[in-house]
């Protein structure tokens, strides 16, 4: 049987970078809208349980922050990479660089499914204590 090679090309890589890109930064936005309302929920609690659920979720929130930082720059390390590629008259991908690729996709959906967990719960908690 003949193996059959998926061709895969810069400008569909590039495209998947930038939709991750814009993902990563609404994510940014809505952190910022989640600590304003731990901002807010902090004035209206002196209940020692709440007061640790707000730190726990702060705590959440910084923490995925460094990981949107990470991801961000790994993705434009990965564009440099591409572009240098690019540069070189190469319309398809080397084996290092997809299977680079298809390890950070695999991060991102594996933090897509965190951060969905995450704001999943944390709608639960504001339901509860808002």
């Amino acid at each position: 049987m003949k193996e059959v090679k998926e061709i895969i090309n810069n400008s569909d890589l590039h495209f998947e970078h930038k939709l991750w890109k814009s993902e990563l930064e609404f994510w940014n936005d809505e952190l910022k809208s989640f600590k304003n309302r731990l901002a807010e929920l902090v004035t209206r609690w002196t209940d020692k349980d709440v007061l640790a659920k707000l730190e726990h979720y702060q705590n959440e929130f910084l923490l995925h922050e460094g990981v949107i930082e990470d991801m961000e720059e790994t993705i434009e390390e990965h564009e440099m990479s591409i572009s240098g590629h690019s540069d070189a008259n190469h319309e398809s991908m080397d084996v290092a660089m997809v299977k680079n690729h298809l390890e950070l996709r695999k991060k991102m959906e594996t933090q897509r499914q965190i951060y969905a967990d995450l704001k999943k719960e944390f709608f639960k908690f504001l339901s509860k204590y808002m």
